[in-house]
């Protein structure tokens, strides 16, 4: 007997989505490795570099374990009161995909435009004195970190990942949609990871860590990428039906046989046929 292997359309397509997340993740990793582009320091503007060294509010397993947890915890919960496997499925995909993808982005523009963070002279000058060629006399590890100030890595991927999930409890809890508005709950449980997220974006310049620019423009960065993952999947959040994925949607009815059909006129997934008719109702031959 011969085997046959039988691929299935649906295996397929999940195994490319994995792919894909899979690849971002790989580049971030490396581009968290590469030398960013050196911006030369005029000595009369570094003034804008010489704020105290600090440690940072919002450490970065603390922001990654906020970012992966609170979707994680949200979705959960829904997958548990909707029972819809399909959804939850999208939900994942749709979130790993922000993050992922948050994360490539965001280095892209860190390594290109090298800009140095607040703290960058006690970073370039430890012992306070600076060189007359301004030739930095520091930790390499540590002078190359203060090189990617812009944009804030924290601050686009908490708008990424909280963005993401502010979205998609105002899609399920239909804050938006005209059987949930007025509620006053519905819209402050959907908004709390954004002042989340806007508290640890705002932690960056209160450590000295970034500029105001810096975090202004990567949580737009974190946000926009949340939103244009959110309607990869899901419809608008004022939608009719915004507390659905597109899968749940999107009919994939099958034609019916002729002999199934009653009517002159064969209604094949919706679209009437209009093929020339016989006086007895019978399809004419052309």
């Amino acid at each position: 007997m011969a085997w046959r292997c039988i691929i299935k359309p649906s295996a397929v397509k999940m195994m490319i989505e994995i792919l894909v997340r899979l690849v971002l993740s790989a580049i971030f990793l490396v581009t968290e490795e590469m030398e960013p582009f050196h911006r030369i320091i005029q000595p009369e503007e570094m003034w804008l570099y010489r704020n105290p060294v600090t440690d940072s509010y919002t450490t970065t397993p603390m922001l990654f374990t906020i970012i992966s947890l609170v979707p994680a915890v949200v979705i959960t919960t829904f997958a548990i009161i909707k029972q819809d496997k399909k959804d939850t499925q999208q939900a994942v995909l749709a979130v790993t995909l922000a993050l992922a993808l948050n994360g490539v982005v965001t280095n892209s523009v860190k390594l290109t435009v090298g800009r140095p963070r607040p703290d960058f002279f006690w970073r370039c000058f430890p012992d306070g004195k600076s060189t007359l060629d301004m030739k930095c006399t520091g930790n390499p590890d540590t002078i190359k970190e203060g090189r990617k100030s812009f944009p804030s890595g924290h601050s686009s991927f908490a708008f990424a990942g909280l963005g993401f999930t502010a979205l998609y409890l105002a899609g399920k809890l239909r804050c938006f949609e005209s059987q949930g508005r007025g509620s006053s709950w519905r819209l402050c449980l959907s908004g709390t990871p954004m002042l989340a997220a806007t508290l640890i974006a705002l932690s960056r310049t209160a450590d000295y860590h970034h500029h105001w620019q810096d975090v202004l423009i990567g949580s737009l960065l974190g946000l926009s990428i949340a939103f244009m993952c959110y309607r990869q999947h899901f419809p608008p959040i004022a939608h009719a039906n915004c507390d659905r994925c597109y899968a749940s949607l999107t009919p994939y009815a099958t034609l019916p046989t002729f002999s199934d059909s009653t009517n002159s006129d064969f209604e094949l997934n919706g679209i009437a046929s209009t093929l020339p008719m016989d006086s007895d109702n019978s399809v004419k031959q052309v």
